[in-house]
């Protein structure tokens, strides 16, 4: 018996990511180019993470490409889902480096900060906060149900912070003349980025660690599992995530009442914890070869 679907609207993700791509691929040349023509290390950390961004928008396509295509086989039964779960890991890992990168540069460069020019950082920075606001808009509405998606879209903003970042230095910069608010604003970045990515990252090894989902309480499902007419034992209950959304729990219930009744009942209580990839089974008191599946 079917204890819930995938009910899914369009998928616009796929079109949304490919526009956000070509639109950051652009902004990053500029970037780059700009970054090393003037020696500004914080448009360097920017370009940086704008460099994440593409690769994990590139990766993100990847990943939803696969796990809407990919075929499952004996072998991997779930398909390609986790995909968009091990681009996570690696969008959170190549933002550690980056970020840790431009630490590493900040403190070469203290006592011997380059004179940068503030203008150019401060036509690139607007240039930079139009191109992110473009971005997050096309993002924003799928970071919520997909990984691959929230990757991309934490590099999006935490990119937008970069460039507000780089702004204000070209602003310092310009009216001051101090040289090292280049090397503050990169170090600023940085340690906004870490966080974050160690977020990330921590989010993506919950799921493959196969924990139980944070707004899941086991033991009080358990407890509703429990409660059922006609329960008598609950075992064998497991909770995990497949992918962001997308929630699976098995249960053994052993009942001397109508399966087919306490499958429904069961089913009820676990579709109102939003549990609706579920495997129930239900098993008389001195047997357990009787297969009833609600999946």
């Amino acid at each position: 018996m079917g204890a819930g679907h995938d009910h899914g609207s369009p998928d616009t993700r796929v079109s949304r990511m490919l526009i956000a791509a070509a639109i950051l691929t652009a902004f990053f040349v500029v970037e780059l180019t700009t970054a090393l023509a003037i020696d500004s290390i914080a448009l360097l950390a920017d370009a940086g993470h704008m460099l994440t961004d593409l690769v994990a928008m590139f990766m993100g396509l990847t990943a939803v490409l696969l796990a809407r295509h990919g075929r499952s086989s004996p072998a991997r039964t779930y398909g390609w889902h986790r995909a968009e779960v091990f681009t996570a890991v690696a969008n959170a890992a190549l933002l550690i480096g980056v970020a840790g990168f431009i630490l590493y540069e900040a403190v070469e460069r203290l006592g011997n900060a380059p004179e940068v020019p503030g203008v150019p950082m401060i036509v690139v920075a607007l240039a930079g906060l139009a191109a992110n606001a473009v971005v997050v808009l096309l993002l924003r509405s799928h970071s919520q149900t997909s990984l691959a998606v929230k990757g991309a879209y934490m590099e999006v903003l935490a990119d937008t912070v970069g460039s507000i970042g780089v702004l204000i230095a070209g602003v310092v910069t310009v009216t001051t003349g101090w040289p090292y608010a280049d090397v503050v604003v990169a170090v600023l970045v940085a340690l906004w980025v870490l966080p974050r990515a160690i977020s990330l990252a921590r989010s993506a090894l919950r799921i493959l660690s196969e924990s139980s989902p944070s707004h899941i309480d086991v033991e009080e499902l358990r407890s509703a599992l429990s409660a059922v007419e006609g329960v008598t034992d609950v075992h064998d209950l497991h909770v995990w995530t497949l992918v962001p959304g997308k929630d699976m729990v098995t249960a053994h219930l052993t009942s001397a009442d109508d399966a087919a009744r306490v499958l429904d009942d069961a089913r009820a209580v676990l579709a109102a914890r939003g549990l609706e990839h579920a495997t129930v089974q239900v098993e008389p008191p001195d047997s357990t070869d009787c297969h009833c599946h609600a999946d």
